[in-house]
């Protein structure tokens, strides 16, 4: 810069997104951050930022900001309120403490909660609200591990989909942004890159550029669909279905790459027979789709080469959703369209980074818990049932006694937000939140602890959209007292008395440990071996080598990390665990295909919003506005909203046996017959304070026990003046 008054850190975005944006961050002399800008450097991010980081000084400094630790005034009932989120007055129900007294007495409650009712009885909740190495689990793991608590399952995004592609490839690896460039054909399937996968799109318009067509298969008209070449609008959960009807078509036109398969595939022989049932006919009764449409999909798919596929997690959010997956999957190795610059596929790339968790995460550590043993294991997809009915069984262990918040707000994202809030308002339930925000989750808080953004910490961080290791220099103080989870669980260990020498791990070891550095200070971990602590440090981003050649493409050839050592087809794995080996379509429990349709016929999309990250960004004026013309509103095809009396703006109720939602209708060609669909929100923020989670259920994906949130049914009508009220419990039975 010319100006010695400014200075330009290299940070790194550590939101949920595939991209992992290297962001500059200009600071001024008073080191307030006054603009942040996409690093041109980085060949995935190349110098723009998407909608919601852009304005992120917006978050940094917004008056809304936690700055001091909060506890819940003696008498004031949880739930939620009706103050402003900034408020932190007389009329709020926290008063401000300090942080010595904070962690004194959380960790006082914590100590008491082990010993009368047991360690497991204590749950730490946490997801993806940082993507950051230490952040998102290191010294919180390590805690929790010496403590006993329960083990959460970290289900609610990716565990479907990331199983099922394990499963037949063995490891998270794919085709890579740029070389989507090269692509004659590109299959966004469930992938809304314009919309949440922005500097994937670059490549894919350089492909067009060159020639090559865009489809989308998607039950939602969104972003990307409107820009391609041909939408294909399927049925919600019924993915599985039409793979398995291009599978048909392909090896019944002997459009497969015969070669291929015998070289590196398991199983081939027993899929074909399995495909062999899904001619188009019966797949088209399923999916919504017109017989001709599938046979050109499959045909358009097998002989355009090369083709790329893009699968994001929105197919494996369905109750069929790791089958879909999996047979999705499997369509680039029928083709042998791994071959091929500019083909294969890419679910996740997070399998490239091979960083010694083990090292920073101690779960040996669990050895030298009260308990000297591994704690139980509690999914987060089912925190209704965990906060209300866990404990009933008494081999289940305890009841859920202590819940501890951090990276997550499971009051707005998680399933069944009836039953998770009945859990919340358990008055024996201690509660913490580790926030920036005062979200759905602290209305319920004991403790609110405030916590930094990417920008006033120290990181390291993998992708799981491209493959360059990244380093996150601090750029500013954090604001008020904002601490990262890292300090705040060292406190805790310390107050907690454990003498363990990792709990004075400063977030530099821990770095070094997670590249675990030979005794030059380069790191051990494969295709990472060119990579010292100091020299990321220095650089900001260093790209990963994988293979014999860094422009390897992945399953070309050679061994595969599955237990045939080829990509698998058929899975021992599952037939030896009871289930399918082979991918078969099963109509979800709640589809227009199955009975409970009768009661509630429309098939629900609880969308993300284009402008949120989840819940992230929901609370700001600026992104708010960029959701207007959807907030609030369910989307409903003009052939549903019709016979049900329902015009354009009026407001209806949106319900089904757990719960209900008034909106205003917007009727809408984005969503086919059949199927509606409403934005994600904060559930305080909404007229009714509640959010689309008031309509899903806590049952689980057929691999991975993962969320279904794409697998709910509902009715819509005009709102009465007095709406009936329902009971928000949890009718189907769940497993």
């Amino acid at each position: 810069m010319q100006s010695s008054s400014l200075r330009v850190v290299h940070t790194v975005c550590s939101h949920d997104c595939p991209d992992s944006c290297a962001v500059r961050v200009t600071v001024d002399g008073t080191g307030r951050a006054i603009k942040v800008a996409g690093d041109p450097n980085h060949p995935v991010t190349r110098g723009f930022l998407c909608g919601k980081v852009a304005k992120y000084l917006d978050r940094v400094y917004s008056p809304q900001r936690i700055l001091h630790p909060l506890k819940r005034k003696p008498g004031a009932p949880k739930g939620p309120s009706a103050q402003n989120p900034a408020a932190q007055n007389n009329d709020s129900p926290f008063e401000r403490i300090g942080w010595d007294q904070a962690i004194d007495e959380i960790a006082a409650r914590l100590h008491q909660t082990a010993e009368h009712y047991g360690p497991e009885s204590i749950l730490p909740y946490s997801y993806a609200g940082t993507m950051g190495l230490l952040g998102y689990g290191s010294m919180d793991r390590r805690f929790f591990h010496r403590l006993g608590a329960s083990q959460l399952d970290r289900t609610i995004c990716a565990e479907a989909g990331g199983q099922a592609w394990n499963l037949v490839y063995g490891r998270k690896l794919g085709t890579g942004n740029q070389d989507f460039a090269h692509s004659k054909l590109i299959l966004a399937w469930g992938a809304n890159i314009h919309g949440n996968n922005i500097h994937l799109w670059p490549f894919v318009e350089q492909a067009r550029r060159n020639g090559a067509r865009l489809i989308v298969i998607d039950p939602y008209r969104t972003r990307t669909a409107a820009l391609a070449d041909w939408h294909i609008a399927i049925r919600p959960g019924t993915d599985a279905a039409l793979a398995l009807g291009i599978m048909h078509v392909i090896l019944r036109d002997g459009l497969e790459d015969s070669a291929y398969i015998s070289q590196m595939t398991h199983g081939f022989a027993t899929l074909a027979e399995r495909a062999r049932e899904y001619n188009p006919q019966r797949v088209a009764a399923w999916t919504g789709l017109r017989p001709a449409e599938i046979e050109q999909l499959a045909r358009e798919y097998a002989t355009t080469r090369p083709a790329a596929l893009r699968l994001n997690y929105g197919v494996q959010r369905s109750e069929n959703g790791g089958t879909a997956v999996r047979a999705i999957a499997m369509l680039p190795a029928l083709t042998g369209s791994w071959r091929e610059r500019g083909g294969g596929a890419q679910l996740s790339l997070s399998g490239s980074f091979q960083w010694n968790k083990q090292a920073i995460e101690r779960p040996d550590l669990m050895l030298a818990s009260p308990l000297g043993r591994p704690a139980r294991v509690v999914n987060m997809s089912r925190l209704g049932h965990a906060l209300t009915e866990l404990g009933s069984d008494p081999n289940e262990g305890p009841p859920v006694h202590a819940l501890f918040v951090y990276n997550s707000n499971p009051g707005a994202v998680a399933p069944n937000q009836n039953l998770v809030r009945r859990g919340l308002l358990r008055p024996d339930l201690f509660t913490v939140v580790h926030e920036q925000f005062l979200t759905d989750t602290t209305d319920y808080a004991d403790y609110v602890l405030p916590a930094t953004t990417f920008l006033e910490h120290e990181e390291i961080q993998g992708a799981y959209g491209h493959t360059l290791a990244q380093h996150s220099a601090q750029a500013i103080e954090p604001l008020g007292e904002a601490r990262s989870n890292v300090w705040l669980f060292t406190q805790l260990a310390a107050t907690m008395g454990f003498r363990e020498p990792c709990f004075l791990d400063t977030p530099s070891e821990m770095m070094r440990q997670a590249l675990d550095p030979d005794e030059n200070g380069f790191s051990r971990n494969p295709g990472m071996q060119h990579i010292s602590l100091a020299d990321l440090t220095s650089r900001g981003h260093i790209a990963l080598q994988l293979g014999e050649a860094e422009d390897s493409l992945p399953f070309c050839s050679g061994t595969v990390e599955t237990p045939s050592g080829k990509i698998e087809f058929y899975s021992d794995q599952l037939a030896a665990a009871g289930l399918d080996p082979l991918p078969a379509f099963v109509a979800p429990a709640e589809s227009r295909l199955s009975p409970a349709a009768e009661k509630f016929p429309l098939e629900f999309l609880p969308r993300k919003a284009d402008h949120y990250m989840n819940s992230t960004f929901a609370n700001l004026d600026g992104h708010r506005k960029m959701e207007a013309d959807t907030t609030h509103r369910v989307e409903i095809h003009a052939d549903d909203a019709t016979p049900r009396g329902i015009a354009d703006g009026q407001r209806v109720r949106v319900w089904n046996d757990r719960g209900s939602l008034t909106l205003a209708a917007m009727v809408s060609g984005r969503v086919p017959p059949g199927v509606v669909a409403a934005r994600m929100d904060w559930g305080k923020l909404s007229p009714d304070g509640q959010n689309v989670n008031a309509l899903t259920s806590e049952r689980l994906t057929d691999i991975g026990a993962a969320a279904t949130f794409y697998s709910t049914l509902v009715q819509v009508e005009p709102v009465q003046v007095e709406p009936v009220q329902v009971e928000p419990v949890e009718t189907e039975p769940l497993r």
